[in-house]
Formats: C-alpha cells, sequence, structure tokens
C-alpha cells in the first residue's frame, strides 16, 4: 500500500461521521510466537488503540480466533469491544455475550482425531475454546507440521459435515468449529445494526477472508490484508509496523 493510499484512508475516516474499525490481532497487532502468551501488544500499539477508542463517533473491535478468557488477559486494560473465537462470543461495553446456542457433543468425535495427528507431530498441541478445537502446529518441525495439518484436514473433511462444522485452516493452526460461525457472520450482525460511511478492516490470515469478503462492495470499506498470500482485500500491507503507522496517523 503506498503513501497515497495512507493518505486517502486517513482522510476518510477523519471526514466520517460515524466509524467502524476491525482489526485482528495475531500477525496483524502483534507478531505471532512460538509461546502464545506472550503476544502482548507493546505501549505505542497500545496508545494509538486508546486513542482511537477516544475518538467520537468511533467504534473499534478486535477481531480474534483466540478464547474470549485468552484475549481477554491481552485487553483487559483497554476499554474496548472484542469478538473473539471467531464471532462466538462478545464483548461489548464490558459485558461478555455467547452468540450462539448450540451442543458441543461433537468434540468428542473431533478430539479423538486430532490426538491420532499430535502423536504423530512432536510440538503440536491441542486447544479447547468454547465452541471449537484448534491444533496448533507452529512449534513442530516445519516439514512434518505442513504435512501432518494436510492429512488432518483430510480426515476432517470426511466427518464434519453430518456434524455442521467446518475447518478453518490458518496460520499454523487448523481449527474445527460450527458451521454457522466465522467473521463474516460476525461483522455482518455489527454492520446490519448501524449505518456507517467509514469502514476499516485488518487481518493477516485466512481467517480474516470472510470478513474481507463481507466488505467487498462497499465503497467506504477499507479491507487490508497484512503479509503474503492471495486474499478478497482491497489493499495489502507488509508488516505489523505498518499497521501502527497507519493506525498512528489516523489517530493524531
Amino acid at each position: 500500500m503506498d503513501n497515497k493510499k495512507y493518505a486517502e484512508i486517513t482522510e476518510r475516516y477523519k471526514n466520517a461521521t460515524n466509524r467502524l474499525i476491525l482489526l485482528d490481532y495475531d500477525g496483524t497487532l502483534v507478531n505471532f510466537t512460538s509461546i502464545p502468551n506472550t503476544a502482548i501488544l507493546t505501549e505505542e500499539i497500545t496508545m494509538i488503540i486508546r486513542k482511537l477508542v477516544r475518538n467520537p463517533n468511533t467504534e473499534l473491535f478486535i477481531i480474534t480466533g483466540r478464547s474470549y478468557d485468552d484475549i481477554d488477559r491481552f485487553l483487559n486494560h483497554i476499554p474496548i469491544n472484542i469478538i473473539a473465537e471467531h464471532g462466538a462470543i462478545v464483548k461489548k461495553d464490558g459485558q461478555w455475550k455467547n452468540q450462539i446456542k448450540a451442543s458441543n457433543k461433537w468434540k468428542k468425535a473431533i478430539i479423538t482425531i486430532l490426538n491420532e495427528v499430535s502423536m504423530r507431530c512432536p510440538g503440536s498441541y491441542i486447544e479447547e475454546k468454547s465452541f471449537s478445537l484448534t491444533w496448533h502446529y507452529r512449534n513442530a518441525e516445519p516439514g512434518v507440521g505442513n504435512s501432518v495439518s494436510r492429512e488432518l484436514i483430510y480426515l476432517l473433511e470426511k466427518v464434519i459435515h453430518p456434524l455442521n462444522l467446518k475447518i478453518l485452516d490458518g496460520n499454523k493452526v487448523v481449527e474445527i468449529l460450527l458451521d454457522k460461525t466465522g467473521k463474516g457472520r460476525a461483522v455482518k450482525d455489527i454492520y446490519e445494526h448501524n449505518k456507517y460511511d467509514f469502514i476499516l478492516s485488518i487481518g493477516d490470515d485466512a481467517t480474516d477472508e470472510e470478513m474481507f469478503e463481507f466488505f467487498l462492495n462497499k465503497s467506504f470499506a477499507f479491507t487490508i490484508k497484512v503479509g503474503e498470500g492471495s486474499t478478497s482485500a482491497k489493499s495489502k500491507l507488509n508488516t505489523i509496523n505498518d499497521v501502527a503507522s497507519l493506525l498512528k496517523l489516523m489517530s493524531a
């Protein structure tokens, strides 16, 4: 994204009367780490977000696949709205609320498969969230982790459809969740309850594509992918430092 685009987004933001900002967490505001609990916002990013949240007529959400209690530990020092677990749980005005009502009986069958592949992939591990299961392989040997992840997806595709589940093939993670859950549905619910004239949506992962696709035909929406790879986003930034630079300009 060039300086002209930075200026356009900043100007459109400052001239708007009702703004929505949606920011992914890992890979967008913080770098990925081998120990997820160490992925903490820098003081600079924290200050920028505080400024944006205080701006009149600006609604800002952190939208993430992390569990609600996990992301809340990172952000409880900021009065901020959060969409966790890809939209399954939302924190607004300081209150967490489940967005879906469903049984988790499906987890028993899926976790058996995850346990089997984990035994063949040292360094991988399983994370259970309120409404999903995630298999992480960031700390596995790269070749092994990638190979086993493809096998896992193949195995899961044989069983997910009768259980009304879907697979998110993310950045060194494979996540299984209810097919009615996702960032696209989450932002749709927010969008339909307000009339925005400026939207900024930033993310780095395949899990953010639903969000980008929802805003694809909306001229007042700016969607940005961080990093390499194909995307439905209208623009790209290279690193989280570039994200910080854009948000800093907007908050000035």
